[in-house]
């Protein structure tokens, strides 16, 4: 079945609120990139329980804030796994003076934009990626 979108906590207690607004959102967010939602799992947890697997599945030994799985064999379906730390995310929108629903968001769709081929790691490529963060923000805005 497609477009599954299950949100899970692993090792904290938190709470999503307008689960279904954001279910739309990233359906939207998937069919503006082409690409078919199979399944999706976001799972939330503390900095400690993503930094242990930072470190067991891609040997960085830091604290993150998303960590994306893909579980699909084919570019044009979109199926993973994505962990993000609430610590993490509440430090951040201190850090960049945000409010922490709106850097939530930002991270949640960063995981869906790494799982429709975007990629970070290169200067030029974090600037694509922002710039698509944005656009994707306020197409949640406008829901």
């Amino acid at each position: 079945m497609k477009n599954k979108i299950y949100f899970f906590n692993e090792d904290i207690v938190f709470n999503l609120l307008y689960r279904k607004k954001i279910k739309q959102w990233l359906i939207n967010v998937v069919a503006s990139e082409n690409k078919s939602l199979e399944n999706l799992n976001y799972i939330f947890c503390s900095d400690e329980y993503l930094l242990k697997l930072n470190i067991e599945y891609l040997k960085h030994y830091t604290l993150t804030d998303i960590i994306t799985f893909n579980n699909s064999n084919n570019k044009d379906i979109i199926n993973g796994d994505i962990f993000i730390s609430i610590t993490r995310v509440k430090e951040n929108a201190i850090k960049y003076n945000q409010i922490f629903y709106d850097e939530l968001l930002r991270v949640i769709v960063h995981g869906v934009l790494h799982l429709c081929g975007y990629k970070d790691k290169l200067l030029k490529d974090r600037k694509v990626m922002r710039e698509k963060e944005d656009y994707y923000l306020l197409g949640y805005k406008n829901l």
